[in-house]
């Protein structure tokens, strides 16, 4: 299937979104659904095992987690420093350990030097956004060991 046969498709599925399902575009139902295109529906499918995953750790569709998110719970309130830091991790701002452990532990996974070591390009800009993380985590360790 050539460039511009594709390019048709997706136009086409999103002219059909606005006269189609009205609750699944507005969060309220499924987002899956066959387009024939295997790209585009591999997206959906990725989008709804995403949401999917969001709603059994308790999280809502509207990007609002619930009492369980791992923000800012008591203790010490970390120092306006480290808000950066926490962003760069992906967590709430005072997120407790476990919940920073893993977000480190993910995005290295991801962005880990190895395993971009077959593209020159890929491998440097793995080498700074891991030396990034590390910096970030050891920075929120640092203060919550103190």
């Amino acid at each position: 299937m050539g460039i511009w046969s594709r390019l048709g498709n997706v136009i086409n599925n999103y002219i059909n979104d606005f006269t189609g399902d009205t609750d699944a575009r507005l969060g309220q139902g499924s987002y899956s659904r066959t387009t024939g295109d295997p790209d585009l529906d591999a997206a959906y499918d990725e989008l709804n095992e995403f949401l999917n995953r969001k709603e059994t750790r308790g999280e809502s569709r509207s990007g609002y987690a619930s009492s369980n998110s791992g923000a800012f719970t008591g203790g010490k309130l970390p120092p306006e420093e480290l808000r950066a830091d926490f962003e760069y991790l992906g967590v709430p701002f005072g997120a407790d350990a476990e919940t920073c452990k893993a977000a480190y532990k993910k995005l290295l996974k991801i962005h880990h030097p190895d395993r971009h070591a077959g593209h020159e390009g890929n491998y440097k800009k793995a080498t700074e956004k891991s030396a990034k993380i590390n910096a970030a985590y050891d920075r929120i360790e640092r203060w919550r060991n103190s």
